[in-house]
């Protein structure tokens, strides 16, 4: 069976689009162009009795739906640490989702389930992680936060002769779970998905840079016994900083905890030589969640789970039962993750990797931590900005102002930097106020964008503030 004509156009349209959309990108506003309230009314009326042709479906929904799409794959787009999905990994993409594969299984799709495989093989070794871990596929890191939660739920009851998977929570050892107390919202989602809570927790205090300190979490974890799960970071969300893997993860094992470490996107740090002593011992842990696309840059959604021991992790994952050592050559993708019916979400990282390489990987991850580093250095010279973190990775956060005009100043700042269009960074709330976050991850952001971004909150500094 061919396609029918209409079909044909609707795909033609579609790459015709994909194109024209992502050249120019610099030169084009990257806030949307209409609201919610807009939106609702392009995309109103109630579905046809009767279908319409592909190709005006397709034409209809691009005419009135790209003013409404932030344009987040913009070199000068610094929000909410997001990639800017590569080009490769987003043809790709279209490539996977023309195979429609439902992608669990290896006899069934051994193309998907292979490279899925290698994409686990290769980042597991891109990481400087253990090689003998076991992996996922998922759609994010709060998803492989949550899966790790599982399986370490699982091995800490299993070490106190529990079976979660047959006997449930109900009446089981109590886990203690100790975090830091800021840590990124996706942790506190893991725990309610795995059932242990997210406000049982013992949080341990942090310093200026969100980071975990080890005194405190000595003190923490001494008074505890039987099972216990600590969840360290690899990239505070405002700081981009570390918790003190090499100090913490010992007194950790003294107590035969199980250590999982949110690494979203500070992780990829671990990639690069000469920044790896930044995570120092991040590679001791049991666990990790770290995005695809976020530093890889890969379309969305991706993520991987990463687990030191493969067993515990395939005992609450698979659909087939607990693990087996039998468990054939053929790996299948559904052993680890939980979904049964899945997309090969794979398949663009696994083109992204081939085309960069380690050294690409390796290249782009310091270009934008050096990148971090003179932003963080231009701002410092501004006598209005207070730079607030040590920039260690690719996170710059700052506040404008003083004393009790601080908030009003930042939140106008931003506005203007908004208004101007050219550069968008976003708002967070830390260190007690109102502040402009700078994430540097896209792919294309080169030294020139870093310098219009540093130009625009300078103008935004002088129409507000009148100086800079």
């Amino acid at each position: 069976m061919s396609l029918k004509n209409d079909e044909l156009d609707a795909f033609r349209l579609v790459f015709d689009h994909s194109i024209s959309y992502r050249n120019g990108l610099s030169d084009r506003p990257i806030e949307p162009r209409i609201d919610a309230a807009e939106a609702a009314q392009r995309f109103s009326g109630d579905l046809n009795e009767v279908g319409e042709a592909a190709d005006v479906v397709i034409k209809d929904i691009i005419s009135k739906g790209e003013d409404g799409l932030m344009r987040m794959i913009s070199p000068r787009f610094f929000g909410y640490v997001i990639g800017a999905s590569h080009p490769v990994g987003t043809a790709a993409d279209m490539l996977s989702s023309s195979w429609a594969q439902v992608s669990g299984y290896a006899e069934l799709t051994p193309t998907v389930s292979i490279m899925e495989n290698k994409v686990c093989e290769w980042i597991i070794n891109l990481l400087a992680l253990p090689k003998e871990s076991g992996a996922g596929i998922v759609t994010g890191a709060t998803q492989g936060n949550a899966v790790a939660v599982m399986a370490a739920r699982n091995a800490l009851l299993n070490r106190h002769n529990w079976d979660v998977e047959k006997q449930g929570l109900f009446d089981a050892p109590k886990i203690h779970v100790v975090i830091g107390d800021e840590a990124h919202s996706a942790t506190a989602a893991a725990l309610r998905y795995a059932g242990l809570g997210s406000e049982r927790v013992h949080k341990v205090k942090t310093n200026e840079q969100g980071c975990i300190q080890t005194e405190y979490f000595r003190k923490v974890i001494q008074k505890l016994d039987g099972p216990i799960l600590v969840i360290l970071q690899a990239g505070h969300i405002n700081s981009g900083g570390f918790d003190p893997f090499s100090e913490i993860i010992p007194i950790a094992r003294r107590k035969n905890a199980w250590i999982h470490v949110d690494g979203a996107f500070g992780l990829w740090v671990h990639a690069v030589p000469k920044l790896a002593h930044r995570l120092a011992g991040v590679n001791e842990a049991d666990s990790w969640a770290v995005d695809l696309h976020k530093w890889l840059n890969a379309p969305y959604d991706a993520g991987m789970v990463i687990t030191r021991d493969r067993e515990p992790l395939v005992a609450s994952m698979s659909a087939k039962g607990a693990y087996l050592p039998s468990v054939s050559d053929a790996w299948d993708p559904n052993d680890s993750t939980p979904e049964l019916s899945r997309r090969a979400r794979g398949v663009p990282s696994y083109a992204i990797l081939r085309t960069l390489g380690k050294q690409g990987v390796r290249d782009m991850v310091t270009g934008h931590c050096e990148m971090a580093e003179w932003v963080g250095e231009q701002l410092r010279k501004i006598p209005e900005v207070t730079v607030l973190n040590d920039i260690t990775c690719n996170q710059v956060a700052f506040y404008c102002g003083e004393g009790d005009a601080r908030d009003e100043t930042t939140q106008k700042i931003l506005e203007a930097i908004h208004d101007d269009g050219r550069v968008y960074p976003t708002h967070g709330q830390w260190r007690d106020g109102e502040i402009i976050r700078v994430s540097i991850i896209g792919h294309q952001t080169s030294r020139l964008d870093v310098e219009e971004l540093v130009t625009s909150i300078q103008n935004a500094i002088r129409k507000v503030m009148g100086s800079a």
